[in-house]
């Protein structure tokens, strides 16, 4: 079992604030890095201000002092970041949604399931368990929950060789096959207090993320979860959801109302 990272429990916040009072706030997460604090998103963030929403980008791994691998993430300590800025006198704390995308679906799905201050979730090429983490050995979770891991799909030795040919399609689609570690990895998805979207590219190359995205839609259904759910899936690949960012604003205006807008 490697040693848990020095910068453990270690979050990277970045806020940007609109000039609405009572800003929703929009918490936004990357696969890596602080993506939505990059100048590729600057637009996308602009305009969400613009929109009366305030953003803040995440960093939970490899960016300055959070850990180097996606090992162990402390979902408590990523949380209790998001609740102390929410305080901030600009931002309404009741508003609160997430938006991931890849493995920053996996977490904003864990997130949302197990606290209920984050009402609503926003999923793009998201997987509907949890993976290992993103190790040598990838032999622990990637998230822990209460100082304990959550329970993961573990990657089988046969994932080593397309692994290591940069096939991470074949690989993740090889853990899915054990049905039985595919059941306790399963994200509780049908606890998240609020309406859920989830965007996948059917043509996506990093994994299955339609196969996963449906699989997420399934148990929402069996466990008559009573919020809006929606899946839309695109044609195109794993960033695809970025590219058809239309989907997000028009869920924000039907389910996140902003109360006043001044500009």
């Amino acid at each position: 079992m490697p040693k848990l990272s020095g910068r453990h429990g270690v979050v990277e916040a970045k806020l940007y604030l609109g000039k609405a009072n009572k800003q929703p706030l929009f918490v936004g997460f990357g696969g890596g890095g602080n993506d939505w604090s990059r100048s590729y998103l600057k637009s996308k963030r602009d305009s969400l201000n613009q929109k009366g929403y305030a953003v803040l980008a995440i960093g939970y791994f490899k960016t300055n002092g959070t850990p180097k691998y996606l090992d162990r993430i402390s979902l408590d300590a990523i949380r209790d970041t998001i609740l102390s800025i929410a305080k901030h006198s600009k931002i309404d704390e009741t508003k609160i949604i997430l938006f991931g995308g890849s493995r920053g679906g996996e977490l904003v799905l864990n997130l949302a399931s197990r606290y209920n201050e984050f009402k609503g979730v926003i999923a793009a090429s998201t997987s509907h368990v949890s993976f290992p983490a993103l190790t040598l050995y990838a032999n622990t979770s990637s998230w822990t929950y209460k100082s304990k891991e959550i329970p993961y799909v573990p990657a089988p030795l046969k994932t080593i060789s397309p692994a290591i040919k940069g096939d991470l399609y074949t690989a993740y689609s090889m853990m899915l096959e054990d049905k039985q570690a595919v059941k306790r990895a399963e994200i509780a998805v049908e606890n998240i207090n609020g309406p859920i979207l989830i965007i996948s590219g059917k043509d996506d190359d990093q994994w299955p993320a339609t196969e996963m995205s449906q699989k997420i839609i399934e148990r929402l259904n069996a466990n008559n979860f009573k919020h809006y759910k929606k899946h839309v899936i695109l044609n195109g690949g794993h960033i695809e959801p970025l590219k058809q960012f239309n989907l997000v604003y028009k869920f924000l205006d039907k389910h996140m109302k902003v109360d006043n807008v001044s500009h």
